[in-house]
Formats: structure tokens, C-alpha cells, sequence
């Protein structure tokens, strides 16, 4: 089956921001089509319009988050820092984002909708992890120029520091055992990850 288009126009950046707000209050499940376009101060025609298909502009949103947040990452990344402190700030960014309603329900529909429209995923996949993950790995590679750290597969090694990131954690949260989450658990796989990674690749 076709994925619906999303179509772009005047007020695409407006419904889109009246989503995000509503999409992060409600979740996906209890955002209403009525709340999102009163958000975004325009109409429903307008908003069906952009996104004939509730899924279609949450996960929209979800890639746009992806990429705010890899900007922001990026922009507090000071180049000159201690490598595994860098490492630290990005695993936690990385966490939050994991570990959000926000990007629960991204993973749900994704598996959800992977055979009726596999481009939701391809489409989410390429703007969102695969933003990140080149992100980090442009990082990596800077450190590497510099003498901080020695990595022969750039790509492998970033797309290595993601899955540490999220090691145990998001399955526990798939599969709806909230329990293992806390700050203390989240501070483990943290401080894990970049044990790990440092000891592979650290000079």
C-alpha cells in the first residue's frame, strides 16, 4: 500500500509546531486532530491538507525533534573537551529521546505500520537515527584527526555508541516493564557505554 503524501506550504512549519506541543502534552494516542489544529491556529481542512494520516505528521514531528536535538547536541559539543565527558552529554541526549513517550510511540508505529507503509520508517530512519548517528560519527572522526581516539570503521563504531546507549533500557520500556528506568539505571548504561566504547577505541 502507498504511504499518504505529505504535501508543503505556507502554514506546514505552523501545523507542525501545533503538533509538537500537543503530540509532547498528549502523546500520540491522546492528541486529538481538534487540539492540534486549535494549537496551530488554523483549520482542520488545512491541517488534512499537509497530513491526510494522524501517523504521518507525528512522526513529522518526531523527525524534526531528531534533528533540533542533534543540532542542539552538536552545539554544546565543545571539540577541545575530554572525549568520554563529550560521549557522557551525547548518551544522555540520546536517552532522553529513547526513553520519551515520544520516542516509544515513534518505534510503535514504525513496527506497527512496517508492512501496510514501509516507507514510514525508511523516511523516519533517514532523518532521524541516521541524522544522529552521522552527527556522532562526524565527532568521531574530528577526535580521531586530533589523536584522541583510534577507530578504523567510523560508521560502525558511532552506530556502536547508539545501541550501548539504549542497552537493556528501551526493551524494558517495549515491553512495558517500567520498573529498571531510574536515574540510577539510566546513569549505568551512561557511564557504561563510555566505559566501553573508550576502552575499544580510547587511546
Amino acid at each position: 500500500m502507498q504511504q499518504p503524501a505529505v504535501r508543503k506550504g505556507r502554514k506546514f512549519d505552523q501545523v507542525l509546531e501545533g503538533a509538537r506541543a500537543i503530540f509532547l502534552r498528549d502523546g500520540f494516542q491522546g492528541a486529538s486532530v481538534d487540539d492540534i489544529a486549535r494549537q496551530a491556529g488554523v483549520s482542520k481542512a488545512t491541517l488534512y491538507s499537509y497530513f491526510p494520516d494522524k501517523r504521518l505528521l507525528f512522526m513529522e514531528v518526531a523527525k524534526a525533534e531528531c534533528a533540533r536535538q542533534a543540532d542542539e547536541a552538536r552545539a554544546l559539543i565543545d571539540d577541545c573537551a575530554p572525549v568520554a565527558g563529550v560521549l557522557a552529554m551525547a548518551a544522555e541526549r540520546i536517552m532522553d529521546f529513547v526513553l520519551s513517550d515520544l520516542g516509544q510511540n515513534v518505534f510503535r508505529i514504525c513496527v506497527a505500520e512496517s508492512d501496510r507503509f514501509p516507507e514510514l520508517g525508511h523516511q523516519f530512519y533517514q532523518s532521524g537515527p541516521r541524522l544522529i548517528r552521522d552527527r556522532l560519527a562526524d565527532y568521531l572522526r574530528q577526535a580521531v584527526v586530533r589523536g584522541a581516539l583510534r577507530i578504523d570503521d567510523i560508521d560502525l563504531a558511532a552506530e556502536q555508541f547508539l545501541q550501548l546507549c539504549k542497552a537493556d533500557l528501551h526493551e524494558r520500556l517495549i515491553f512495558n516493564m517500567a520498573e529498571g528506568s531510574s536515574p540510577a539505571d539510566r546513569r549505568r548504561v551512561v557511564d557504561g557505554a563510555v566505559t566501553m566504547f573508550m576502552r575499544c577505541y580510547g587511546i
